[in-house]
């Protein structure tokens, strides 16, 4: 009786002699139009545009709302300091540290007075520079 079971689960023996009852039918059917209603996920994930990389060449303190502003929208932001005073640029890489932070993004120096800022969603390899704030202590 056992290997007759066995059988027919395998689809190995005849199941005349076997009863259905119906309810087992019915939550099979309903199994298989609950799996059909899951909803579809897009292959390319949270973006479907592109990803941007911004660049910025700030010349007043003013400049960095729109720099932060670009930063809370999920974009990466170079920002170049060279037409720019020491004291002006380090009021702006305190801002935009702080930015930076309250997104859980990472801020690199990548150059004499160049600074990359990128949200979460950005993975940057590499070290280009050492501590970012070697060029202001």
């Amino acid at each position: 009786m056992a290997f007759e079971k066995i059988g027919r689960f395998f689809g190995l023996a005849e199941d005349d002699d076997f009863e259905n009852d119906g309810y087992q039918a019915e939550g099979a059917m309903q199994n298989a139009s609950l799996n059909q209603s899951n909803k579809v996920v897009s292959i390319n994930g949270k973006y479907s545009q592109p990803q941007k990389i911004n660049l910025f060449e700030p010349r007043i303190y003013s400049d960095v709302k729109d720099i932060a502003t670009h930063l809370l929208q999920n974009q990466a932001i170079v920002v170049n300091f060279q037409k720019m005073d020491e004291v002006q640029s380090k009021r702006i890489v305190d801002f935009l540290s702080g930015t930076v932070f309250a997104i859980n993004g990472t801020i690199q120096r990548i150059g004499d007075n160049i600074f990359l800022c990128t949200p979460n969603s950005f993975t940057v390899e590499g070290n280009m520079a050492g501590n970012i704030f070697e060029k202001f202590e």
